[in-house]
């Protein structure tokens, strides 16, 4: 490998790595990206990092500020709020929709991954909970029959999580009610629930968090 293609490398592994951290929550709105501790941290030197952090500003994940360097770009509130409000809808019909069709592994498998969630919660580990939220979406929403449905909502959090990673760090006490209304949703499932029920309950639950968030940017916190 020569000494060009040895650079690109690096600054991939440090771009993919800085843009997970991100994206997962791990680096919140305003977190300050500095330059030699995250050199440090990922065992290569300035240049690579620089040129991941520039990539990332380009995306609308970075910042540049004078006098303080690289920080993760805030929140945008109104392309989030509009964001979640859709994918309330969206997912609450997904999910209604696939719950007829979701096998008793697959069910088994949502309440492991619930449990694993509510892990995660009392280990503080914001970042392993917003993979397996995801996750946990994605599976009680797997079995809907609409394909052009589960293709937009999966399109839908790709975006969410363009806007804004995880806001679950934002908003303390709400991953615990999540992993809680997850249960509920899965219990609706297995007591063959009306679909009208289980849409109304997979939106609410969706939408708690919209008003979790605007109760947070209320008072400043977000």
């Amino acid at each position: 490998m020569s000494v060009e293609q040895a650079s690109r490398s690096k600054a991939e592994i440090a771009y993919h790595t800085i843009r997970s951290r991100i994206l997962d929550g791990s680096y919140l709105p305003g977190h300050r990206l500095v330059l030699s501790r995250l050199a440090e941290d990922l065992r290569i030197s300035s240049l690579p990092v620089r040129e991941a952090l520039r990539r990332l500003e380009a995306e609308g994940l970075v910042d540049f500020t004078r006098n303080v360097g690289a920080i993760v770009a805030s929140i945008d509130p109104a392309e989030y709020v509009e964001t979640l409000q859709v994918l309330a809808i969206l997912e609450g019909a997904a999910t209604a929709e696939s719950a007829p069709h979701l096998t008793p592994d697959q069910l088994t498998e949502a309440r492991t991954i619930n449990a694993r969630m509510r892990e995660s919660v009392q280990q503080g580990d914001m970042r392993s909970f917003t993979v397996l939220n995801r996750s946990f979406h994605e599976l009680v929403c797997s079995a809907c029959p609409n394909g052009y449905l589960r293709e937009t909502v999966s399109s839908e959090w790709v975006r969410l999580e363009t806007i804004r990673r995880s806001t679950f760090g934002l908003m303390p006490g709400r991953p615990q009610q999540s992993v809680d209304e997850h249960e509920r949703i899965i219990a609706l499932i297995e007591a063959g629930a009306s679909r009208n029920e289980i849409e109304h309950v997979a939106r609410e639950h969706k939408l708690r968090t919209l008003r979790a968030f605007e109760a947070r940017r209320a008072d400043g916190s977000a």
